[in-house]
């Protein structure tokens, strides 16, 4: 990565790259950005189809208490990873199996969880106060650009490598898993290893996420441009692939226009608020095309 760094330096000295490419945290942003992108995209499209919309949500706001708990278990602010991805993980993979156990609807009880993991953060924020400045976590809630290091960046290419492991070996079963879960057993598919393995990497993808998009927003990068998606394709390869683009062009988009225009808008409001642009002109095209 330093070497990448490097070379953007010289090339902005140079004069052929602009003047924020002199900056190394924007480098690190941009770094994740063109990682996550595609991985929110790709796992995005399975949200939508699944409709588990709201359990990312879920595991997005499960992701303050987390890092609470990480801080207050001796673990920096800045790179409370073992909290955060252990409550995360257990939180994704706890509501899955009460799922699987309960006769309540689902989104009811994704509520439930979502309002104790929420409460849970809130309680633990108190305890955190006492040990950091508490303005340090609005970076984890609404994203900051500021805050991407390279440890970040080493976890996201891990995670990234994992998904594209996953992707490769296992789509094909995991797609018809989620399309058909009946088709999938009597082709002897385990729907049900599937589903765990689906959630675990949903908590995985959101928690990378974290820094970038904040812990109150990631829910709606799986959701908005999968809809908007959805909206324009005709089939689920088109529907897959575009969606990946379009993700990908809101997180890198996200973070260089509050640059070049200099405004005090963190990075997962403005990631979010661009995807939120794309679904409104999608919607509009989608009314053309049927009046058409």
């Amino acid at each position: 990565m330093e070497s990448i760094r490097q070379f953007l330096f010289e090339q902005q000295a140079a004069g052929v790259l602009p003047d924020m490419f002199q900056y190394g945290f924007l480098i690190n942003s941009l770094a994740a950005a063109l990682m996550i992108g595609p991985l929110l995209g790709g796992m995005g499209s399975l949200v939508v189809i699944k409709r588990l919309a709201f359990f990312s949500e879920a595991v997005g706001h499960a992701a303050l208490t987390g890092i609470a708990i990480g801080i207050l278990l001796g673990e920096p602010a800045s790179h409370p990873f073992g909290g955060l991805f252990s409550f995360c993980l257990t939180f994704a993979v706890l509501l899955h199996w009460v799922k699987s156990r309960t006769a309540v609807p689902y989104d009811a009880l994704v509520g439930v969880f979502l309002a104790v993991a929420i409460a849970s953060g809130a309680a633990l924020l108190l305890f955190v106060a006492r040990k950091v400045n508490i303005h340090i976590l609005e970076n984890v809630l609404f994203g900051s650009i500021l805050t991407v290091q390279d440890t970040d960046l080493a976890i996201l290419a891990v995670i990234t490598l994992l998904c594209m492991a996953a992707m490769l070996l296992f789509g094909n079963r995991a797609l018809i898993a989620t399309l058909s879960p009946e088709q999938a057993k009597v082709r002897g598919i385990r729907v049900n290893l599937y589903e765990y393995a689906f959630v675990l990497l949903i908590a995985l993808i959101t928690v990378a996420a974290v820094k970038i998009a904040g812990a109150i927003l990631v829910g709606a990068m799986l959701l908005i441009p999968a809809t908007t998606a959805r909206l324009v394709t005709r089939n689920v390869m088109q529907f897959f692939w575009v969606n990946i683009v379009i993700s990908t062009c809101c997180c890198v988009a996200g973070i260089l226009l509050p640059m070049v225009f200099d405004l005090p808008v963190p990075s997962g409001a403005a990631i979010v608020l661009l995807a939120s642009i794309g679904f409104v002109a999608a919607v509009g095209f989608n009314r053309i095309r049927s009046l058409a």
